[in-house]
Parts: C-alpha cells; structure tokens; sequence
C-alpha cells in the first residue's frame, strides 16, 4: 500500500486537474545532461576520407611551398641608391641601359680575365602568365623567332619541307632543308616508311595543302600553320627563320602559375652593338606577340648574362616595349562588351 500511495503521490505532481479552466497541466521534466547531444551525433554520419598513398618525397609538400621563396624578384620596397656605391641588401638593383649592360660584360670577359670574347650572350626575361579571368593562366610558349642578324648557335636543326613542283623543291634545297618532297613524301609516311618524328620541323607550301590534309591526324600541332611560320609561300625565308632564328620555351612554374622565364641566346659578345640590340629587340616583340588582353604589362623584367660569369645586369625596357598598346587593347575589349551587353539582354527577352 505504501508503494502504491507514492505512485499516486507522483501522478497528483505530474497532472494537475485546473478546476476553473478544465485543462489538465502536465508538468516535464529536463533530461540528464548529454543525451540530447548524443542524439544529435548518432544522426550525423561522420565520412572518412581515404587518402592514397603520399610517396615519402611528396609529404609535407604544401607545407613547404609556403615557405617557398618567390621566383619573381621584387625589390621596390627598397631605397633609391644616392652614390655611386650601394648596398644591395637595402637599397634597389641599376637598371641598365643595353650599351652599359654589354660593356660590363665585355669588361669581365676581356682577356685578362675570363679570356672568352666571344661569349653566348643570354637574355632572361620574366613573364605575367596570368589570363584575362582571374586564376586563369596563358599555355606554356615555344617558338622560334627570326632575327635580322644571325649568329652561330651551335644547334643541328632539320626541317621537313612540303611543296609541289622541281623549281620550289630545288630552292628549298639550296635554302638548307634537311629533306624536301611533294606528294611521294605523303605516301611514305602514310606507309610508315618515313618518321615525322626524325625532323624538329615540318615546312609547307600551300600548293600542297590539299593533298597534305590526309597527315592532319597524323601530325596533330605540327601541321603547317601561317601564325608560326610553317605555311607560306616564301620558302627559303621560312627555312632560314628556322635555321638561324632564336629558340626558346617560356614554361609556367608548378608551384607559381603566374610566372614564367625565357633563357634566350640572342648573340656573342664580339658582334657589334647594334646588331645585338636589334636581336633583342626582335626577341622582345616576339615575346610579346603572345600576351593577353590585359592592362598589366606581360614582361616584367629582362636581364642579361653572360657565363661564365654569374653577373646579371637588368635592362631598360621602356624603349624597347610600349605598355601602351595593352592597356589600350583592354580598354576597347572592355568597351565592346559592354556594347554587346544591351543586346544580349533585348534578344534574351
């Protein structure tokens, strides 16, 4: 009797009876601490993600790359130098002019001391890779690009020449080509009796581009082209711009998208002056053929070595390339987009 009075003792707690209002108030009670939050985690699956496996020269790489220096040099934080000595540690590079740049180098490689006149003189230039769109980058570059004054380059080029007709055969013959052929050439390589891959570079007259249509699957990006230059009706001057012109890459950096460099020859020490800087010239505006429509400046920063010295003096670009045109460019693409806008939305509706 005792247990069932304190059963009714907590029944009369729980639900009491209001006389007036004939509503029965129950009363709850709050729950032992923890289990609502135990609740909550049993309905949330919880995903485990497998990672392969990291090869032991590949773990902690991103950790590492944030430490990681980068490529481009920028010292624009620093002083202006006031003497004619300066420390680099605190102040900024000289920019040289190109007579000055060429005239420290001739100095080092003078007889008395590195004894190499006729030294490779190298430019590297730095490039912007960043795209119109944001977190977009512009493709790698290769390219060959004609100079006014040709130098000896110590590279063995083969160029595989296309064209109909004994006249066009025997002038590209004389011009340098390494193997020339009309539409017997075709054949054989459709039979696999001769290998694309045994030439660096395949040259075509337009006489022949019907019947070359059928190697389009075969040569894929080395199908003649008129915008690099294998495609054209001038064909010892396409020759000699492939003999004698200046071969370089511009590769992105993997870990730095946004950048890139061209490690060019463009001359020795012991040609003239002008003749090196009309080289350059040309290999600065073919550089820069290939930027985008953007208002930052595609070339950065251009130095000039020379080994065996490790000296590099950086160059003055102002009056070789005009920021101008870019920035022009941009403004006139952004003005016809906004142009073409209105449109677009009249048509839509």
């Amino acid at each position: 009797m005792a247990s069932f009075g304190k059963l009714l003792s907590s029944l009369n707690t729980a639900f009491k009876f209001n006389q007036q209002t004939n509503i029965i108030i129950s009363r709850t009670y709050a729950a032992r601490k923890g289990t609502r939050e135990k609740a909550r985690k049993k309905k949330v699956k919880v995903e485990v993600k497998k990672i392969g496996f990291i090869p032991h020269n590949q773990r902690g790489k991103a950790q590492l790359d944030l430490l990681r220096q980068s490529n481009r040099f920028n010292d624009s934080w620093k002083q202006t130098p006031v003497d004619d000595v300066w420390s680099a540690q605190y102040n900024k590079s000289k920019v040289y002019t190109f007579e000055e740049a060429v005239s420290c180098h001739r100095e080092t490689h003078h007889p008395t001391m590195y004894n190499v006149p006729n030294a490779p003189l190298i430019a590297k230039i730095e490039l912007d890779m960043r795209a119109e769109k944001k977190n977009r980058f512009i493709d790698n570059i290769s390219r060959i690009c004609p100079i006014p004054y040709p130098f000896q380059h110590g590279d063995d080029r083969t160029i595989l020449v296309f064209a109909k007709g004994s006249e066009l055969q025997d002038e590209a013959k004389k011009a340098g080509a390494t193997l020339v052929g009309g539409s017997e050439l075709i054949k054989d390589i459709q039979n696999g009796d001769l290998m694309l891959q045994e030439f660096q570079y395949t040259i075509a007259h337009p006489n022949i581009l019907p019947e070359l249509v059928s190697l389009r699957g075969l040569m894929k990006k080395r199908f003649p082209n008129p915008k690099n230059g294998t495609l054209g009706p001038d064909i010892s001057n396409m020759i000699h711009n492939f003999l004698t012109g200046i071969k370089y890459n511009a590769n992105k950096d993997e870990r730095e998208q946004d950048y890139a460099a061209v490690n060019a020859v463009f001359g020795t020490l012991n040609m003239e002056t002008i003749q090196l800087e009309e080289n350059l010239i040309a290999l600065l505006k073919d550089v820069d053929s290939a930027k985008p429509r953007r208002n930052n400046p595609f070339i950065t920063r251009c130095y000039l070595l020379s080994p065996p010295s490790r000296e590099k003096f950086i160059i003055n670009l102002e009056q070789y390339i005009d920021s101008s045109e870019n920035t022009n460019k941009s403004s006139l693409s952004d003005e016809n987009e906004e142009e073409e806008e209105p449109a677009e939305k009249t048509a839509v509706n």
